[in-house]
């Protein structure tokens, strides 16, 4: 399933969502980074340490306008989808999958743009991934967000959920 075709693209990573407000997507790849601040307002898993969010297979994607910070999203890359916190770590981390495990906004409707923006990123630079998933709590608050977004239930585990935003054979 190709990602929703709202963001016309430019140079260097930045988008024009809706012709109105120019945003970045923000790769944050380095521990020292100044804007690693955001993970202090992880709602979903702010137990996760640092360490294991940015790494050769780990990133946090910012959404930004200017200098605000609007939404944040953990992405791990894994070789299949994983069912649990601890596969995000014991894994395969070749970059098949996707996985987005932690999403939050500071902003209205950012977290929607934030996610739509960060699988079109994906699929525009790594051209062999299979799967753009989540891992997601069994919560309605993730389900109707994801469903909202244009994902599917890929599958229903012991205590989370696999949305699916993309897959290719």
């Amino acid at each position: 399933m190709p990602p929703l075709n709202l963001w016309n693209f430019s140079q260097r990573d930045k988008y024009v969502y809706n012709n109105e407000t120019q945003m970045e997507l923000y790769h944050l790849r380095t521990l020292d980074d100044p804007l690693t601040k955001v993970v202090k307002d992880d709602p979903v898993r702010p137990h996760i340490p640092l360490e294991q969010r940015i790494n050769e297979a780990a990133e946090i994607l910012i959404l930004k306008a200017g200098e605000e910070i609007l939404a944040a999203t953990c992405l791990q890359w894994l070789k299949e989808i994983p069912t649990t916190e601890e596969d995000l770590v014991n894994m395969d981390k070749t970059k098949d999958t996707a996985v987005f495990y932690t999403i939050w906004s500071y902003s209205p409707g950012a977290g929607q743009a934030l996610i739509k923006q960060a699988a079109a990123w994906i699929l525009g630079e790594y051209k062999d991934v299979k799967n753009i998933v989540t891992l997601s709590p069994q919560t309605k608050m993730a389900e109707r967000f994801h469903l909202k977004n244009g994902a599917t239930v890929h599958k229903t585990n012991e205590t989370t959920v696999n949305y699916q935003y993309y897959h290719k054979e």
